[in-house]
């Protein structure tokens, strides 16, 4: 599958902070939401892009993969992956421009990019949940800052009920405001004990895996998110 062939393919570069604006990835997204036919799944589950490509590659997402496929069979779950990217369901995560774009919102400083970021992705994830709102029984998203925000967003304006994880206490009980990201790593055990226990809830299942954190699985933080 190509979305994008590579005769059409814009020049402009997308390693800056005016890649949501990249008219490929704003494509790349419009055929998502419009052309894409996405599985029928008991759950579908968003997570956050990551530093490094393949998203299903990345250190973060093998460690979210852990958690939910300890959990459900491949053929109960749908991954999408949701943020910089736009919405990328992880099938298609080796596809252009997903795989090729290198900036990370987290390091923009750019209030107008920020607000930009939050009305496009909301109202992109709002449409992708009116779009699949048959296609799975359940959804879960798991994430932090303003990809939240975004998701939050979109649940009001989609009707579309999300369950958004980790939980406001557990987040703010891990806030640190003398760090960059303040409230830390989504690969932190306390965040993806959330994570997990959303998971089962809804599947009536148990883990299968030790949850460890970050530390103890030697994981370099490759989340891609941001915060004002």
């Amino acid at each position: 599958m190509t979305i994008i062939p590579e005769d059409e393919r814009s020049d402009l570069p997308l390693d800056t902070d005016e890649v949501i604006y990249h008219p490929d990835m704003i494509r790349a997204n419009e055929w998502v939401l419009s052309e894409y036919e996405a599985p029928v799944r008991d759950v579908c589950i968003f997570v956050p892009c990551a530093k490094k490509k393949p998203y299903h590659e990345s250190p973060s997402h093998k460690i979210f993969d852990k958690v939910i496929f300890g959990i459900l069979g491949p053929e109960e779950v749908h991954v999408v992956v949701f943020g910089t990217c736009g919405i990328t369901p992880r099938e298609l995560d080796t596809e252009y421009p997903f795989m090729d774009y290198q900036f990370m919102l987290g390091k923009c400083n750019v209030a107008k990019v920020k607000r930009d970021f939050i009305k496009m992705e909301s109202q992109r994830l709002a449409e992708y949940l009116r779009k699949t709102r048959d296609n799975y029984k359940h959804r879960i998203a798991y994430c932090i800052g303003d990809f939240r925000k975004a998701m939050e967003l979109a649940v009001e304006m989609s009707g579309v009920d999300v369950t958004i994880v980790p939980k406001e206490g557990t987040i703010n009980s891990q806030v640190q405001p003398g760090k960059k990201f303040i409230y830390g790593s989504l690969n932190q055990t306390s965040y993806l004990r959330d994570f997990s226990d959303a998971i089962a809830d809804i599947s009536g299942k148990g883990l299968k895996n030790d949850i460890r954190s970050e530390d103890e699985q030697n994981n370099t933080n490759d989340n891609d998110w941001y915060l004002f």
